[in-house]
């Protein structure tokens, strides 16, 4: 309930900054006199298409602690806290970043990495993620979302995102602006956007929408194969990078929040395989082995 209720929170706040945003700069005003600007559009779509994007990026280590319940190590209290923290500090030294915040949650087996650039990262792992594996393969979990952090992965699959909400919103319009006009082609005095337009609009989003997803999910499986690539990288070897992946196949891993999936170390498959942002474990053990 409190992830619906933040997931929801979250996406109100984006759509008001930027619909203020887009009427403070006149992009609304991209359809006027029966006419569309074609340029205002695409500068109307480009604002709703990245803003959303990166508005979710900036808040995006806010949203995972408050979604996870995740607790930063500030100072090490016990032996696990004091072996993460040490570990992805030496990591992070290796991957020449700045040393992220470390985060301990409560949950089934997974881990994520967020945060807006480079030197403000957030890794965090699942207490059953550590109760489950061995140090090393811990480790090399660690290596994984350190990789990621390293690669600039969140930054890239974001300026994915951007792109195609882009067109989705700029195609979907102009598509409901040709329907409309087609529909009203003998209604001479009529003038403003038509049903016609908005149902349009809405069917094409949702359609448009649903494609752009498969565009962005197949951009994050490879991201995946880079990760364990830089974690083996990291480690100086890829048998306790196999080995988590291994110990992680025969694990019900945790779902993470939206925000966060595609940047965690296991995701879902089978037939929405598509609209996973995760490969397969095999596939991913055997590009590893390879």
């Amino acid at each position: 309930m409190k992830r619906i209720v933040l997931f929801l929170a979250t996406n109100i706040a984006i759509m008001l900054v930027l619909g203020i945003t887009v009427h403070l700069l006149g992009l609304n005003q991209f359809m006027a006199g029966g006419q569309l600007n074609l340029t205002m559009l695409l500068g109307f779509s480009a604002v709703l298409g990245f803003g959303g994007s990166f508005i979710s990026l900036w808040m995006s280590k806010t949203i995972a602690k408050w979604s996870t319940g995740a607790q930063v190590i500030q100072q090490p209290r016990n032996d696990t806290e004091r072996w993460l923290f040490q570990t992805v500090d030496r990591l992070a030294r290796r991957a020449n970043i700045p040393m992220p915040e470390v985060a301990i949650y409560e949950g089934a087996p997974n881990a994520f990495a967020t945060g807006p650039s480079k030197s403000n990262s957030l890794v965090a792992v699942s207490t059953g993620l550590l109760q489950s594996m061995s140090r090393e393969e811990a480790e090399a979990v660690l290596a994984h979302e350190v990789a990621h952090v390293a690669n600039g992965d969140m930054v890239t699959l974001t300026l994915i995102q951007g792109v195609v909400n882009t067109f989705v919103f700029f195609i979907a319009r102009v598509v409901g602006f040709v329907v409309d006009q087609a529909l009203r082609k003998d209604d001479e005095e009529s003038s403003g956007q038509g049903m016609g337009y908005f149902i349009t609009v809405i069917v094409m989003e949702i359609t448009l929408g649903i494609l752009a997803s498969i565009i962005v999910m197949y951009f994050s499986r490879k991201r995946e194969f880079r990760a364990d690539a830089g974690a083996a990288q990291l480690m100086g070897q890829r048998q306790p990078m196999i080995n988590a992946l291994k110990r992680l196949g025969g694990l019900q891993s945790g779902e993470l929040p939206s925000q966060m999936a595609a940047s965690g170390i296991s995701g879902k498959g089978g037939v929405m395989a598509l609209f996973s942002s995760h490969p397969p474990i095999e596939e991913r053990i055997a590009a590893l082995s390879r």
